[in-house]
């Protein structure tokens, strides 16, 4: 069971990866097309963050999960549901204090489903890394 730990913790290492890579690629077409660089870019790493703290939180939620047994598929569903308001509040607090752009906020929340779609390469890469 430890193994299963390590091989979800190396996932989770090259998901907060991809993350942080598409972040950093939706930061630089920011700042080639955008006239509001402050605000976009306080937007998009206000949603890579809450991107990153999803990820975490999903990580451990199904961690959990699995030791729980029968009461899993409850217990998963009532996190879905903690992660997703939290998702909601931050973005309700950022739009209220205008203090980012939200759509930059959206497209940094969406760098969560590129960085599970990016996983398989970062993978590979972080194992090439790892062996020298």
């Amino acid at each position: 069971m430890a193994k299963e730990g390590n091989d979800s913790g190396q996932t989770l290492k090259e998901l907060l990866a991809g993350i942080i890579v598409f972040g950093i690629l939706e930061q630089i077409i920011f700042f080639l097309i955008a006239e509001k660089k402050r605000y976009l870019t306080i937007g998009l790493w206000f949603g890579v963050i809450l991107a990153i703290l999803a990820a975490c939180h999903m990580y451990y939620s199904l961690n959990r999960a699995l030791d729980l047994g029968g009461g899993a598929a409850k217990y998963v569903m009532s996190q879905n549901m903690v992660r997703y308001g939290v998702i909601v509040v931050a973005f309700g607090i950022l739009c209220v204090l205008d203090f980012g752009n939200p759509l930059a906020a959206f497209a940094g929340i969406m760098c969560l489903k590129a960085g599970a779609y990016l996983q398989p390469f970062t993978h590979k890469i972080l194992s090439k890394v790892k062996r020298r």
